[in-house]
């Protein structure tokens, strides 16, 4: 069953934090002749946004068309009024994702930026300072938020382009009619996206359309074919029955299963996914807290040739319910830089062992089984049943 459509010819660059990403964007932005389609779960009027938001009227001024969705949870509604504000009036095209939970529970959780049909960049960074935590609080970092995107150029721009315009599209408001035809042409680009096959890229998105597992499925396919090693990243921690298993039986057959995961942000989601460590640790996969800083990454290197960088966290939510992007590249140079830089964060990570496992008091047990438990009814609900099948 194919999951990705991969293409040649495709330039990649490996963006590692707001340091790289930010001027990388700003630069292509300022360079824009024609058009700007950005995407992001949050955009915060900190010092980056305005960074970025500055970026988006220079190019408006200089007749680019600019299109920017955000999510209406992850930005919130009073850095929408302002956005609204201060873009509109300039030409900037703003929508946002879900409004009020119009369309149920469903955010959009996607970080992309296409501009010119000529260059885009994807990943986990939304807009924001990456040395202030993105939970509300704003309380400084103690050092930058570790996380990744890529930039792309080459055929491969051509497809995302086409995701964000049709995402564009469902958004807005328009007839019926307009809509079914859409959607028509929609369905047909990707049946002809996924009749391309054998390359180095490729774009994956999660949607509740015809993409519901697309994400999942190309994980737990990597994970099947691992012959040596499987790292994995993540700052939350809770994924369905299937990826769990796919894990342990990679373990089990000898694969150097690692999991990097983020901790110390939300107890709740904390606890969750420490219920899931007694059986890891015993099947053999090692995982890895990161307490350094927030780590916000989700990606994964597979065997030193595959590998995945994008937005979908590996839990229920990004699994099965939100929109997702990620890209998918099978490329032994940039599986092996990625790679060195997840064995690096790895190194300053602290390793639970079976003694880790054994040591905890049975009240921390009992909480953990708990927020599991909450946790996968409620997923249960959202997810019509697929989260534990």
């Amino acid at each position: 069953m194919r999951t990705a459509s991969y293409s040649h010819g495709n330039q990649l660059s490996l963006l590692h934090q707001g340091e790289q990403f930010f001027p990388a964007l700003i630069s292509a932005c300022d360079r824009a002749l024609s058009e700007i389609y950005i995407e992001t779960y949050i955009f915060s009027l900190d010092p980056t946004g305005l960074r970025v938001k500055a970026a988006l009227l220079r190019a408006v001024r200089r007749g680019v068309a600019v299109q920017l969705v955000v999510d209406w949870l992850g930005t919130g509604d009073d850095t929408i009024a302002q956005l609204r504000a201060e873009l509109e009036p300039a030409g900037v095209r703003l929508l946002v994702f879900n409004p009020w939970f119009q369309r149920g529970i469903v955010r959009m959780h996607r970080k992309i930026a296409v501009i010119d049909q000529r260059i885009a960049f994807l990943g986990g960074l939304n807009i924001n300072d990456d040395w202030i935590t993105d939970d509300g609080s704003a309380e400084p970092l103690p050092a930058a938020r570790w996380d990744f995107a890529v930039s792309v150029s080459g055929p491969l721009v051509q497809t995302i382009h086409a995701e964000v315009l049709a995402q564009w599209q469902r958004l807005g408001p328009r007839p019926l009619r307009t809509r079914l035809e859409s959607f028509r042409q929609y369905v047909s680009s990707r049946q002809a996206w996924r009749a391309v096959e054998v390359a180095e890229a490729a774009f994956v998105v999660r949607d509740n359309l015809r993409n519901r597992k697309a994400i999942q499925r190309a994980l737990l396919q990597a994970l099947g074919r691992a012959r040596s090693s499987a790292l994995l990243v993540t700052p939350y921690f809770a994924p369905g029955r299937k990826l769990r298993k796919a894990m342990v039986h990679a373990a089990q057959r000898g694969v150097e299963v690692v999991l990097l995961i983020g901790v110390g942000q939300f107890a709740m989601q904390d606890a969750v996914a420490q219920s899931f460590y007694p059986r890891l640790v015993r099947a053999g996969v090692r995982i890895v807290e990161y307490r350094r800083t927030q780590l916000h990454g989700k990606l994964a290197v597979i065997d030193g040739e595959w590998a995945t960088v994008g937005s979908s966290n590996f839990d229920g939510l990004s699994l099965f319910v939100n929109h997702e992007a990620n890209i998918v590249v099978r490329d032994v140079g940039f599986a092996a830089s990625l790679q060195g830089m997840i064995r690096a964060a790895v190194a300053e990570g602290v390793t639970i062992t079976d003694d880790d496992v054994a040591r905890l008091s049975l009240p921390r047990r009992l909480w953990n089984r708990f927020a599991y438990g909450l946790y996968r009814v409620v997923l249960q609900a959202l997810t019509l049943g697929s989260y534990t099948r």
